[in-house]
């Protein structure tokens, strides 16, 4: 079945990008681009020096960067980005120890009707606070997101800070483990994913992803933990939580026995355990959706969990 087809909604993210280091600068090395050829292109052309532009911003600070307009800014490729009109952006360094694997750099474009919300939150005094996010329409939830703190173990971004691990959360709008559920369900927001941030000198930084039925950030999501799994002599992770909009739970605790296992080099997974590099996928890789992004957590400088996204 053609997911594309069958989901013309427009999605909240329309562009991510993966960024690796090559020598002392940072080189396209995938993407998915929708429609937005000319961006791709002015991309393609690119490369970013340490603290340069919104990918080299983040490998500079170690910590997530939230871009919400372009104009007057230190974004590179303003009109390029103008151009396909996309307006912000977000980039995730993914680190390994203190070694720099890539940047992932999420663009967004800005309407009326979109409605989403991807967060950054960062520990200070014993508490997580919103550091930066962008919201798309959701403007009261991002007020209510502006004044609302978490202590460890405390909401999604809590939760992931107390247990080190992504965490995927359903129901935001009823759901009592959500802090900010009313709010959530004014704004449509269905779904959300957590992640932990590594970076050098031990910062806490929490990434959280909130989708809306009606301008998904993704579709379908997965966590797959590598810590235990192994097939052989080879790399291994199993599926451990994951939600399908089609397809509902990929994963119940009460059927544990039937491991969904991805092995290394195998599929878009299999090369991100391989190399702890994301990935960013269209066509067969997508599994029929437009776009798919899998992204490693490196724990103690190993590779610890895949979360995967399709949209």
């Amino acid at each position: 079945m053609d997911l594309v087809t069958e989901n013309p909604a427009k999605t909240f993210v329309e562009v991510t990008e993966i960024w690796i280091p090559e020598g002392d600068r940072l080189v396209l090395s995938g993407g998915v681009y929708g429609p937005h050829d000319r961006f791709a292109e002015a991309s393609r052309a690119e490369t970013f020096a340490l603290g340069e532009g919104l990918p080299g911003k983040a490998w500079a600070e170690a910590r997530p960067v939230v871009l919400k307009a372009f104009d007057g800014s230190y974004f590179k490729r303003t009109e390029a980005a103008r151009q396909v009109g996309l307006t912000s952006a977000v980039a995730i360094p993914i680190f390994a120890g203190r070694t720099l694997k890539a940047v992932v750099v999420v663009l967004c474009a800005d309407d009326a009707t979109r409605t989403g919300a991807i967060e950054v939150w960062a520990e200070a005094d014993g508490i997580l606070t919103l550091a930066d996010g962008y919201y798309g329409a959701a403007t009261h939830f991002e007020w209510v997101s502006q004044h609302t703190s978490f202590p460890r173990g405390q909401g999604l971004p809590g939760g992931v800070w107390s247990a080190l691990t992504p965490i995927l959360m359903r129901d935001l709008g009823s759901g009592y483990r959500f802090v900010r559920s009313e709010s959530a369900g004014q704004a449509g927001l269905t779904t959300g994913l957590g992640l932990p941030i590594p970076v050098p000198g031990g910062a806490t930084f929490v990434l959280t992803l909130l989708s809306a039925k009606g301008t998904p950030i993704a579709r379908r999501f997965e966590i797959w933990d590598a810590r235990a799994a192994k097939t052989g002599t080879r790399d291994a992770a199993k599926l451990v939580d994951g939600i399908c909009e089609r397809d509902g739970p990929l994963w119940d605790p009460e059927n544990a026995g039937r491991e969904r296992v991805a092995t290394a080099w195998e599929g878009p997974i299999g090369r991100v355990l391989a190399t702890g590099v994301p990935v960013a996928e269209t066509g067969a890789a997508a599994q029929g959706y437009a776009m798919m992004v899998a992204m490693p957590i490196h724990r103690g400088g190993e590779l610890a969990h895949v979360v995967a996204w399709y949209c």
